[in-house]
């Protein structure tokens, strides 16, 4: 966990104490909580991170959520979107993310529909001869302007900033970092997010970021 942190948030991580939040139907205090209120929403995130005495929140792989009930990109079908992906890091907005690993900017792109990633980057890796890619999504608009695809990144590179409620999906400020071994020919997003029927196929598409 701490290698990960290290290595998107570099200039932050001086300090980090993470903890995990868990957005589950098990999490009892998620019922108090209107989602749809930005500051109930803020609120909920900070409390469960202070009351395990962390200041820094991570989690979600493969995590069933009923966050996104909040939102019709999600759940506008019969086998609503419901299981996580990636892994999200909460922490302020206006933070530095950083690449991953080496790799060249593979697309960028704003997706703005209400409960989307805002801004995002996807990066395209060598990995043991295969491609690999990485996507952080939730990301400043002005922090990402200027990226150019095909643009060569270095590991620990900054590639961009974390975005507001306005401008990253209307989420609290956090990143949602993805690993991905097929694009299936998408540029600048990919699902973050898969129904239950279709987990397996993404569970082996998407590996763990904490695996590497």
């Amino acid at each position: 966990m701490m290698k990960l942190i290290h290595t998107l948030f570099k200039n932050s991580a001086q300090g980090i104490v993470p903890v995990q939040l868990e957005f589950s139907a098990a999490n009892e205090r998620l019922k108090e909580v209107d989602l749809d209120n930005r500051q109930q929403f803020e609120q909920f995130i900070q409390s469960e991170i202070s009351m395990q005495g962390g200041n820094c929140g991570i989690g979600g792989y493969l995590e069933e959520r009923v966050i996104y009930r909040r939102s019709s990109h999600y759940e506008n079908s019969d086998n609503p979107r419901c299981m996580h992906l990636g892994v999200d890091i909460w922490m302020s907005a206006g933070t530095d993310v950083f690449a991953f690993a080496e790799g060249i900017i593979h697309s960028v792109a704003i997706n703005d529909t209400y409960g989307d990633y805002g801004g995002t980057i996807i990066l395209e890796h060598q990995f043991n001869k295969s491609k690999l890619y990485s996507l952080y999504g939730h990301l400043s608009h002005e922090s990402i302007a200027n990226a150019r695809v095909g643009g060569i990144i270095n590991q620990s590179e900054q590639i961009g900033q974390l975005g507001t409620w306005d401008e990253n999906g209307n989420w609290p400020a956090h990143l949602h970092f993805q690993l991905i071994l097929d694009l299936q020919g998408n540029l600048g997003d990919y699902p973050g997010v898969c129904s239950k029927i279709d987990l397996p196929f993404y569970q082996e598409n998407c590996p763990n970021p904490m695996s590497f």
